[in-house]
Parts: structure tokens; sequence; C-alpha cells
């Protein structure tokens, strides 16, 4: 199984899942979210895949979250719609790294929660 893995280069989260990955020997696309930032219909799609709430595809953490005011907007309704343009107009406000398979979508990286969607012995 091939899963698409969304990663900023420089987080040392993401470096984390990524050696992960290797030393699990899964196979991965690796895409860097700065330079190829996910679109609106992409995101829809795997959050429907994820199951989450939506608020779970932000960045939370991130200066660019806090600038745009993105809480106080999601407090006040934004629309998924809404939410899904923002989130695509920088990779830097979706929450990663974020691993897409066939059947799931797991924003942020712990071992037990992607070995278990892998299939995987930790």
């Amino acid at each position: 199984m091939s899963v698409l893995f969304l990663e900023y280069p420089k987080c040392s989260t993401c470096k984390k899942a990524k050696k992960w990955l290797d030393d699990h020997g899964v196979e991965y696309v690796d895409r860097d979210i700065t330079t190829e930032n996910p679109t609106a219909t992409e995101l829809a799609e795997w959050h429907a895949r994820s199951g989450l709430p939506l608020r779970r595809l932000f960045n939370t953490s991130g200066m660019k979250y806090r600038e745009l005011g993105i809480k106080a907007k999601l407090d006040a309704g934004m629309t998924d719609a809404e939410c899904f343009d923002v989130l695509a107009t920088d990779g830097m406000l979706v929450k990663r790294p974020l691993l897409v398979g066939d059947d799931f979508v797991i924003p942020g990286f712990k071992e037990e929660t992607w070995a278990e969607a892998l299939g995987l012995d930790r």
C-alpha cells in the first residue's frame, strides 16, 4: 500500500514521521505542503475520509492561523466550503504531517495511530 505523505520539510515532527515511515518500510509519495498546497477539492475529500471535525485539519499553532484570526472565524460559523478555500490558500494553515491513505486521513503524527491505520506492528 502506498500512501500520500504531506509535510513541511523543516518541521521536526514531519522529519520524525518520515523517518518512522522509512523505518517501517512504508511506501509513500512525499509532498511538500508549502510548494504543492492541497486544493479545496482534495481537502474536502480528505476531510470526509478522515471522519474528524474540520477544525482538526487546521494548524492551530501556526503564525498564519493566528494572523488571519481563523479561530474567531470558525467560532463565528465559517462554512465547510469557506474552510476548504482558506486552507487551500496556504499549506502552512494545514495540520501536518498529513497521512492520506485509501480509507483514512490522519493529521499530525502519533505512532500508534499511524501503525494501526497502516496495519503495522509498532
